[in-house]
């Protein structure tokens, strides 16, 4: 196994570099869609494409099919809108537009996995590789990030699914380690606008105005206020005002209008709920006290990414059989940033663990953190997590 896995990685290493050099961001993803499409049906795997416009879900069945087991693999296939730092050889070729957070080296993995299980076949069930477009959010056409548009285009009534599973390489973990939690891994993320409409006027007579940047600035106050005072400190919340735009550019006019724009993360639900209600009730009461109209917009845009203990316990068992328990955190401390596989954990049981891609040396791109010019994927990890595949199909669907 592990020999025909790393001849595979060495032919995956190029796959990645290649769709490295191609980035497109959401529903854009043709290079990636067809790309992957080529590499199915040379291995004479069927595939379904058109899931989200540029989404690809390939079905394996195993030597037998006769369990009636079924599990989905999901990789995302969308880069971002970086401009890339020239920091190595195979550099995106499109400008402004990089694979900055690995969903090349994710794909070129479960490619990987697509060909091994294809020739060997060691399982009684059925696998759906999910390829999947914009994690990283939608356009303008289409503002749905791309797990939720694939479970609206009923993804998981067409394809059942006793549990779905992903990684993500993760650059603050040293290579060769893997880690998963039960519960929140991912925090959920939202945003929110707030307008606020008063009058303006001269700055010598305040009087004759109704100012929507003071009513903005307690808008910031009492957000802050409320996530320090009224929340579970161990519930785990983040409110971020990120713009506020209001005044002309004179010294000596008050406005008519303020606009705030803010981030919100959270782990929990229950709490997501609670905060967008009691926003709404703050900045009511700002309307209120300030004689302003207001007027407040709060999107969803990813779920919480919540595993389940069960499925958590199967991947760390298969991580510890590759790696060593003591390359394995199977309670790993949740990170704030969000990841659009919460929707399809919401459908569906699963796991979404992290695999480690840090060697410890400065000069390497591949420790770079995510979403910046001078990320790039360890394409030395593609053996660990194509095996880490292969042997989660064989241990789920077991001969």
């Amino acid at each position: 196994m592990k020999q025909r896995i790393l001849e595979i990685s060495q032919e995956a290493t190029e796959w990645r570099r290649t769709l490295h050099r191609h980035p497109q961001t959401a529903y854009e993803e043709l290079f990636a869609s067809d790309f992957i499409a080529q590499k199915l049906d040379a291995w004479n795997i069927p595939y379904e494409r058109k899931w989200a416009g540029t989404g690809i879900v390939a079905t394996l069945t195993g030597e037998k099919n006769e369990s009636g087991r079924t599990i989905g693999i999901r990789a995302d296939i969308d880069a971002l809108d970086i401009k890339e730092s020239p920091n190595k050889p195979w550099i995106s070729e499109t400008e402004g537009k990089m694979h900055g957070c690995g969903h090349d080296g994710h794909t070129s993995m479960l490619l990987a996995t697509a060909q091994y299980l294809s020739e060997t076949r060691n399982f009684d069930g059925t696998v759906y590789l999910i390829f999947q477009p914009a994690e990283e959010g939608g356009n303008d056409i289409d503002h749905r990030v791309g797990a939720e548009r694939m479970i609206d285009e009923g993804l998981f009534k067409k394809y059942k699914m006793d549990a779905v599973f992903a990684l993500h390489n993760w650059p603050w973990l040293p290579k060769g380690q893997i880690a998963m939690c039960p519960g929140p891994i991912m925090a959920s993320s939202d945003r929110f606008t707030l307008t606020i409409q008063g009058v303006g006027g001269h700055a010598a007579m305040p009087h004759k105005t109704k100012d929507p940047i003071v009513a903005a600035a307690n808008a910031v106050l009492s957000v802050q206020n409320f996530v320090s005072r009224e929340l579970d400190p161990l519930g785990t919340a983040v409110i971020s005002i990120t713009n506020l735009n209001a005044g002309t550019g004179a010294f000596n006019v008050i406005p008519d209008k303020a606009i705030l724009e803010g981030s919100i993360r959270t782990l929990y639900p229950e709490i997501r709920d609670r905060i967008e209600k009691r926003l709404e009730e703050i900045f009511n009461g700002i309307s209120h006290i300030y004689n302003v109209e207001v007027n407040f917009k709060y999107n969803r845009i990813v779920d919480p990414t919540i595993n389940n203990a069960e499925q958590v316990a199967l991947c760390a068992s298969v991580a510890e059989e590759i790696l060593g328990s003591s390359n394995v955190d199977s309670n790993v401390a949740p990170a704030m940033a969000s990841e659009d596989f919460g929707a399809m954990l919401r459908e569906v049981p699963g796991c979404y663990l992290w695999l480690g891609q840090n060697t410890g040396e400065d000069d390497k791109p591949c420790n770079n953190s995510l979403h910046t010019p001078h990320y790039d994927f360890n394409d030395d990890v593609i053996p660990i997590g194509t095996e880490f595949w292969i042997k989660l199909v064989e241990r789920s669907l077991k001969l």
